[in-house]
């Protein structure tokens, strides 16, 4: 039986399919590693909110896209998770360009991990949120 962590390998192979939310809002796990996610997305205009700029939804979706795949990276067969809390910070707005979220592992104790997931743009990283998980 594979390990979590290599089922999710196998989608950035494209030996599996993605989840059905990664198809709906257009996202991609592009690199994934024990306590760490990459998920990538061409924001456009399918995207925006009524002001034109990027629906803040659609960036707490990569976030948690990041951090929970980071997380699932780190579980043995059979674990599971459900989140106690998703938080972000909205610093700038975005229209059109290329995102990334990178999700990674802060703490992890036996009932409680915690996560952050960063956006690193040009030379710049900014911090989208964290994530209580248990």
């Amino acid at each position: 039986m594979p390990t979590p962590l290599e089922r999710l390998r196998r989608l950035v192979d494209g030996k599996a399919p993605p989840p059905p939310i990664a198809d709906l809002i257009g996202f991609t796990l592009t690199a994934v590693t024990h306590g760490e996610a990459l998920i990538e997305l061409a924001a456009g205009p399918q995207h925006a909110n009524p002001m034109g700029t990027l629906h803040g939804g659609v960036l707490c979706d990569i976030a948690d896209a990041a951090m929970g795949i980071a997380y699932a990276s780190t579980l043995a067969e059979a674990e599971t998770f459900a989140t106690l809390e998703l938080k972000i910070n909205f610093l700038k707005p975005v229209w059109t360009t290329k995102l990334r979220a990178i999700g990674r592992l802060v703490k992890s104790g036996k009932t409680v991990g915690l996560w952050n997931a960063t956006s690193p743009t040009s030379n710049r990283t900014s911090w989208l949120g964290h994530r209580r998980r248990a």
